[in-house]
């Protein structure tokens, strides 16, 4: 709830929100979801259990929001991407920002909009980085005379402090309610590249913000840094800028060799962040520099590309660091905030964050020092003998718990419904190279499994404390990364490195549009982090098993290559899916697509065996992950879906 003026009630709130932000022992959320992941230790958990498998099957939809953004769309013919947020709740109030950059709050119980607040970020010109789309806001309880607050990072780069109750903008809080994120760039650096599409945490008072940049095409010296920098939550002064790339005589400075540090490279934390109230510290998950798949002209394992960085929350200052993935050539960046949670491993309590990945890896390490709870084998791995590349030598496997999704390809992991089908995918794999997981790039074009848009995405894990257990949806999705040099007809179109190659890539997809390899092609599987044991993995929707060439063969669920979001309750694991996406195109330099409808649906699993109990129809697939809330004594299931050429909707489940 929102801070009353009694001194008393605002310390014994401000308490009770301090230990919600905390990932210290089982951290049981109650009627309201204040943060992104509904705390900052990102669990997407909730102990409310109203809901439960005795009336499970009685939900229905309570109400829909319409988003804002389309009477936006109508008026300025301007088209977001997706509705990718998840809302935060606060005292019986939502509060969501949209895929424009606009922000609203709603009345938790009916769906009634309260107030609004335009910034304007799809007015500014060239449209940012990714098109128009942002994932959510950050709440602040305020103390010490300050209201509550909504904070807000733009897709145009400011940052922004909105009165919770009223949506005004807070006037002692940087250029009245503003602060220009792009103060100290050069005057050639190029905003449209620059954006900021995940909400912000705040840990001690500070704003921690991260940023979104190009990492496909470059380096490019107007493309701005992608340092992640810390703001007074009061005053909206900046207190300290973490350097992504380490710049001279700074720590890894000397993992860019050839002074390719001196390029803008695109490192930025672009995913959501984790913070822990109790030790102060904050988690980044860097992303991979440019050009993420080819690295000829930064050579070195490129520190903090494609790492988990851990910093003092007050001062900026790194207190440990892991890179996931050394010189990184596949995407293979952390794309998710990090889960932080007490785990029990053989008696031993350990404070641990748990990092899902591209690659199908779950990374459990010690948050307070960055080291492997369980071994993590620095490994040989195939290289390069391509152009001037030079990859790294090993690559970090761990060692628990076990991949969650397929590695590597092979002709025995293709797909074999039917002797003529298993021809047809073996003839399509033969076209390119491919062998083991991290297998490089190729002038050839070589096959990755997972590829950049498969394993985990930014729609995270949830997590359970009671039991300790992750859910961890995934994608098994290849991709094809070729090489390029500048007399190769192909290479138009595409940014060329500072050496006259590049490289790109494609989905892999298999015969008659079927995937490639063998199912479930998505799945959510169940880990307990005590252990590091699998407990179940199921298909994550029922798939293509109405394909023309499949129908008739009675096939269970197949799972859909497509992003699965989960929710974890007390009693229940939620889950919804994305549906496909058209042919992306620019539009007066905006990325577009067209998304349509398939296998719409809330569904509803057994967390201990992973049994579907229950599916709900939903208007369109869902985009943003779901959450719940209790208002008015009942218990609430928000889901996001739409946008782009579909409606932008809150849908919100309830018992009747």
């Amino acid at each position: 709830m929102p801070l009353r003026p009694n001194l008393i009630c605002s310390l014994l709130l401000a308490c009770s929100l301090c230990n919600l932000l905390t990932a210290q022992a089982p951290n049981r959320p109650g009627a309201d979801w204040p943060s992104y992941g509904a705390t900052a230790a990102n669990h997407k958990y909730s102990a409310l259990d109203q809901i439960n498998k005795s009336n499970l099957k009685q939900l229905k939809i309570a109400w829909r929001w319409t988003s804002i953004d389309e009477a936006t769309k109508l008026e300025t013919k301007i088209r977001p991407w997706l509705f990718e947020v998840t809302p935060l709740m606060i005292g019986g109030t939502l509060y969501v920002s949209t895929g424009l950059g606009q922000i609203a709050a709603i009345d938790a119980a009916s769906g009634k909009t309260l107030w609004t607040h335009d910034p304007k970020s799809y007015a500014s010109g060239k449209a940012p980085l990714y098109g128009f789309t942002h994932r959510g806001v950050a709440y602040w309880p305020g103390g010490a005379g300050a209201a509550p607050r909504i904070l807000m990072g733009t897709v145009n780069g400011y940052l922004l402090a909105l009165d919770a109750k009223s949506g005004q903008p807070v006037n002692s809080f940087g250029n009245n309610g503003v602060v220009d994120l792009g103060i100290g760039w050069s005057a050639s650096a190029d905003r449209a590249s620059y954006t900021v599409t995940s909400a912000p945490v705040i840990v001690r008072d500070v704003v921690v913000l991260g940023s979104g940049l190009g990492d496909h095409s470059g380096p490019k010296d107007n493309i701005p840094s992608g340092n992640v920098r810390g703001f007074d939550v009061r005053t909206g002064k900046m207190l300290w800028d973490f350097h992504s790339v380490p710049r001279e005589a700074e720590f890894g400075n000397d993992t860019w060799l050839e002074g390719s540090a001196k390029s803008s490279r695109g490192v930025s934390a672009w995913a959501p962040l984790s913070a822990d109230e109790a030790l102060g510290y904050v988690y980044l998950p860097f992303s991979t520099p440019s050009n993420d798949y080819y690295g000829g002209n930064r050579p070195g394992d490129n520190l903090f590309g494609t790492s988990i960085v851990c910093l003092d929350a007050k001062t900026g200052k790194r207190v440990w660091h892991f890179q996931t993935t050394h010189h990184d050539i596949w995407d293979y960046d952390p794309p998710a905030a990090p889960t932080l949670t007490d785990i029990s491993v053989e008696g031993k309590r350990i404070r641990a964050l748990a990092q899902v990945t591209k690659q199908g890896f779950v990374f459990v390490l010690d948050r307070t020092n960055g080291k492997p709870v369980w071994p993590i084998i620095e490994t040989r791995v195939p290289q390069s003998t391509s152009g001037k590349e030079h990859t790294a030598a090993t690559q970090p496997i761990p060692t628990r718990p076990a991949p969650f999704d397929r590695q590597g390809a092979t002709e025995d992991d293709l797909i074999n419904f039917t002797p003529a089908i298993r021809a047809e995918a073996v003839e399509i794999l033969k076209k390119y190279d491919f062998g083991p997981l991290f297998t490089p790039p190729s002038f050839r074009g070589a096959v990755s499994l997972p590829g950049a848009q498969g394993g985990a995405s930014w729609a995270g894990a949830a997590f359970d404390p009671e039991t300790n257990t992750l859910y961890v949806p995934s994608i098994t999705r290849p991709t094809v990364m070729t090489l390029y040099e500048k007399d190769n007809p192909r290479f138009k179109g595409v940014s060329p490195t500072t050496d006259g190659f590049s490289g790109g890539r494609v989905a892999l997809v298999g015969p008659q549009g079927l995937p490639l390899f063998k199912p479930p092609f998505g799945r959510i599987t169940a880990i307990d982090l005590n252990s590091g044991n699998h407990l179940w993995a199921v298909a994550s929707g029922v798939g293509p098993r109405d394909h023309p060439a499949l129908k008739d063969l009675k096939l269970p669920a197949l799972g859909w290559p497509l992003r699965t979001f989960v929710l974890a309750t007390r009693t229940l694991l939620f889950a919804a899916q994305e549906g496909p996406v058209g042919a992306e195109r620019l539009n007066n330099g905006r990325l577009e697509a067209t998304h349509t409808i398939r296998d719409a649906k809330l569904r509803a699993y057994d967390k201990q065996t992973g049994a579907e109990l229950a599916e709900f129809d939903l208007p369109t697939n869902a985009t943003g992950s779901p959450m719940t809330y209790s208002a008015n004594g009942k218990q609430f299931i928000v889901v996001t879906i739409g946008g782009s050429n579909l409606p932008a909707e809150l849908v919100a489940f309830s018992l009747p």
